[in-house]
């Protein structure tokens, strides 16, 4: 990954407007910030939430807090807990996530 045109900021979360998007079941709430090439978002996915779809971005994914399973297509699965990563880049193993006690996460693509 090469971050290109961000200059340096500090991120206060809190003043960050959220946005919902449905899942299948469930929700994520992301507090979104772009800047150069890059998208940094603090994610909560509610108790129950299962993608709505197969996702083929890069990402950085760091557990803040719950449980994250993450399916790859090829039927792979891996469960992630509080202060664990994973790295997927773009193209890389299409993946889809369920939080099934929710989850709070940082993602960087």
């Amino acid at each position: 990954m090469q971050i290109r045109d961000a200059p340096f900021q500090s991120l206060d979360w809190p003043c960050v407007e959220p946005t919902t998007h449905p899942g299948n079941p469930g929700t994520a709430t992301w507090r979104t910030v772009e800047t150069g090439n890059v998208r940094v978002r603090l994610v909560e996915y509610s108790s129950g939430y299962i993608a709505d779809h197969w996702c083929e971005r890069g990402h950085v994914v760091h557990v803040l807090a719950g449980e994250l399973i993450t399916e790859l297509r090829d039927g792979r699965t891996f469960t992630l807990g509080a202060g664990q990563t994973y790295v997927v880049g773009d193209a890389d193993g299409a993946h889809r996530s369920r939080a099934p006690g929710g989850a709070r996460l940082l993602i960087v693509d």
